[in-house]
């Protein structure tokens, strides 16, 4: 048996933004920068630095801490307060801290299951071992330690030029854990189509659809039909507007076989005969209340049976 290798050439690989998972299906997902990752994290580190300093003055107030012990406390409180609040912030808003929600970004596991607590936990230790634990260091040594001083400083350096180095912008406890930060999707509401057809001057009365030839199809063929006739507004090439007059044809034909329309659709027909098609059709449904906001007795209403 010959086992062939090669080089995965660049025109392989995803782009940065593509998440291939084991199921083979690309993910579209924005991945978020350093820049707004370092944002998200300095929010989070003023909150709960300013949550262990209201307990380090509670604390001297009630004289349970001495000036010889206060640093040493700070540092406790902070990170007994800090991985908590992480590891539970993004369990309970499914992978974002205060942070980033304000930043409008979140973790996100990288086979594209949902997040566990063990990956969670894992990410959040390993970013006390990557940057909190080697800068508190940094911050408390002094001159009479040059060699330990440099090497925390190298150390956090590294950690934070690894995301700058890989194509998905992921530091170490991100590749130990599995999961990306994104950004979260902005929702995009469509223009209505049935007011689109209309206004591009669409002629509803030249195809005239009857009642029962309407009931052939339901609110799942009638979304696939619009996102059909959306598609046809994106540009393209001669072979696939070729594709696409080829495409037309063979579902006009279909809708005038199946609802026994007989008039004939010449080519260019077509798309008014769908947009039309489409209008009709969901005139329809929603006066049965089977499309559209008014969906209460959907299942109910070939029945006669009341919710």
């Amino acid at each position: 048996m010959r086992v062939r290798f090669w080089k995965r050439t660049k025109t392989d690989r995803p782009p940065a933004s593509t998440l291939v998972p084991p199921e083979g299906v690309a993910l579209t997902l924005p991945i978020a920068g350093v820049g707004v990752r370092f944002s998200a994290q300095l929010i989070d580190i003023i909150l709960t630095a300013i949550a262990a300093t209201c307990l380090v003055i509670l604390l001297a107030l009630i004289n349970l801490t001495t000036p010889q012990t206060l640093m040493a406390i700070a540092a406790l409180l902070f990170f007994l307060i800090r991985v908590p609040y992480y590891v539970l912030a993004e369990l309970a808003w499914n992978g974002q801290t205060l942070g980033k929600r304000l930043m409008k970004i979140k973790v996100v596991s990288h086979d594209g299951g949902p997040l566990t607590a063990r990956a969670l936990v894992l990410r959040n230790l390993m970013k006390e071992a990557e940057i909190f634990l080697p800068g508190t260091l940094l911050l408390t040594l002094d001159s009479a330690t040059p060699l330990a001083s440099l090497a925390a400083f190298a150390w956090v350096a590294m950690s934070l030029m690894i995301p700058l180095f890989n194509r998905y912008r992921r530091r170490l406890g991100d590749m130990m854990a599995g999961t990306h930060v994104i950004h979260l999707p902005v929702p995009v509401l469509l223009k209505d189509l049935a007011s689109e057809t209309v206004a591009t001057g669409t002629p509803r009365k030249k195809f005239v659809f009857l009642s029962h030839q309407l009931d052939h199809y339901g609110a799942f063929e009638l979304q696939t039909l619009e996102t059909l006739l959306r598609g046809q507004n994106t540009p393209s090439g001669a072979e696939a507007a070729h594709q696409r007059n080829a495409t037309l044809e063979a579902i006009v034909e279909k809708i005038r076989k199946k609802i026994g329309y007989a008039a004939p659709v010449p080519p260019v027909d077509r798309l008014p005969f769908l947009q039309a098609f489409y209008n009709a059709q969901r005139e329809h449904l929603e006066q049965r209340q089977l499309f559209g906001d008014k969906r209460e007795n959907k299942h109910y209403a070939q029945s006669g049976e009341e919710k």
